[in-house]
């Protein structure tokens, strides 16, 4: 029985599902989820994210991470905690650059939230020699001092969808057409969280909601507020969400959410004044454009360097991974970042300004 099967049946059975449900069965099906059945990362999957580009972006990273160590006292022992961390290939990056740094990674503990038994042996092996260990839940993390990366990880997280209706709203669901998925909408209700949205929305406008999102932030601030400690959140959004920004990606190429549940990649745009809010208790910093930030901490001296060794077409790739990470029309605009540190504390490298 195939995933489409199993949630065709669910729906007979019970009636539409919440978006939110929906995907979290897509990604996390213990037998046909997209993350827990196969590798989705790289050229040979479904999409590339920034670290598979080139060393320099986990590079960059890790000493921006390393720095903002030192700038609170080098604190030991600590968690250096990655949040869907891929291949593993952004930590050993960040781990090989800052063996620079003394004491650093001798004094990390090394954290991986990872839901994918599949992705989590990938990087067990890509970061041999390091000892990682991996959580279930946020919760799960040490009380002390806490660095953390979130690349393209809240992207991730599933959404709820809501249509404006007067006052009230509409909320998005799955449910069946003529025997086939298909999108419709529940009753009008109430939406109490959503009351700040009736100022910039108008009716029929289509808003998302991460519920799951801000209760991750909200404890790694915790954390970082009482023991000390860092953040950098890369990811694509805006401040507030305005309209579908649901998207499957298949074979690096937009897919039907819908088509074939299990089979593609599913995200939406991040809500960046929720996770601003989320990070109130400590101070975060402007958010940031990628390649804004990658340039301030030298990332075009650093591709020079690297370029001094290369030629013929393995040069003509380094070339156009420095491109594809900064400039304005490829990842440097479309992706932000923003730092996150304890009140009173010097912001990350790259964010102090």
């Amino acid at each position: 029985m195939s995933l489409s099967d199993i949630l065709t049946s669910q729906i007979i059975s019970q009636g539409p599902m919440r978006l939110d449900s929906y995907m979290t069965t897509c990604l996390l099906h213990p037998e046909h989820g997209y993350y827990t059945t196969r590798t989705p990362f790289g050229a040979a999957g479904d999409f590339i994210t920034a670290p598979e580009i080139s060393q320099m972006f986990g590079e960059l990273v890790g000493l921006s991470l390393a720095q903002a160590w030192l700038n609170q006292g080098a604190p030991k022992p600590f968690s250096l905690v990655e949040l869907g961390p891929g291949r593993g290939t952004l930590m050993a990056d960040a781990l090989r650059a800052c063996s620079s740094v003394a004491g650093f990674v001798d004094a990390a503990d090394i954290i991986l939230l990872e839901a994918s038994p599949a992705l989590r042996a990938i990087q067990g092996k890509a970061l041999t020699g390091f000892a990682p260990q991996w959580i279930d839940t946020i919760e799960d993390l040490p009380k002390q001092s806490t660095f953390f990366i979130a690349n393209e990880f809240f992207d991730a997280l599933p959404i709820r969808q809501f249509v404006r209706d007067g006052a009230n709203w509409r909320e998005r669901q799955v449910g069946l057409q003529d025997g086939a998925l298909a999108f419709g909408l529940g009753p009008t209700q109430p939406q109490p969280a959503l009351m700040h949205r009736i100022e910039d929305t108008k009716d029929g406008d289509l808003i998302e909601d991460c519920a799951a999102a801000a209760p991750i932030l909200s404890i790694l601030c915790e954390r970082i507020k009482a023991y000390g400690g860092a953040g950098l959140v890369f990811d694509y959004g805006d401040w507030r969400t305005l309209g579908d920004t649901l998207q499957a990606i298949q074979n690096h190429a937009p897919a039907d959410p819908l088509a074939a549940p299990g089979h593609a990649d599913l995200t939406a745009h991040v809500d960046f004044e929720a996770l601003l809010h989320a990070s109130a208790s400590c101070t975060p910093s402007r958010i940031t454009p990628q390649g804004v930030f990658l340039e301030r901490l030298g990332i075009t001296p650093r591709a020079q360097a690297l370029a001094q060794t290369l030629s013929g077409e393995a040069l003509e790739t380094h070339v156009a991974a420095h491109r594809r990470l900064t400039h304005p029309q490829e990842m440097g605009n479309l992706f932000k970042v923003f730092g996150i540190v304890p009140e009173g504390k010097p912001m990350l490298p790259g964010l102090d300004i």
